[in-house]
């Protein structure tokens, strides 16, 4: 129900926007996150969005870098990244919390209820 896609390959210093498609319902009340996982590391919290009100919340590491927003009428969720890192390289993740909880919009993990299959964004130096 979650199509993450929009990774790829990018210079370090570089942009890029990945979505979040989401099919067969609707996202009212929900809280949508952005995880990753890079190799032998553990799953991170990149950020949440509150589908209602837009309103985002984002790890310190993307801070000033990462936008995260939302178009209702399409039900998709973006990720827009800018000044990537090689350390950005990983694959990223998006996520649904249907209860809206704040714990979730703020990185609980085990909160969210649906995943999507992830995309793979790689950063070159």
């Amino acid at each position: 129900q979650l199509q993450a896609s929009g990774g790829g390959l990018v210079q370090a210093g570089g942009s890029l926007r990945v979505s979040c498609a989401a099919s067969g319902r609707t996202f009212s009340g929900y809280v949508m996150g952005w995880f990753r996982r890079a190799p032998g590391k553990e799953r991170e919290f990149v950020g949440g969005i509150t589908w209602n009100t837009g309103l985002a919340y984002y790890s310190d590491s993307v801070k000033g870098r990462f936008t995260i927003s939302r178009d209702s009428a399409r039900n998709v969720m973006y990720l827009q990244m800018s000044s990537l890192k090689p350390d950005d390289t990983a694959v990223y993740y998006c996520a649904a919390d249907s209860g809206g909880y704040s714990s979730t919009f703020r990185g609980r993990a085990a909160g969210y209820d649906y995943w999507g299959q992830g995309t793979q964004v790689t950063v070159s130096s």
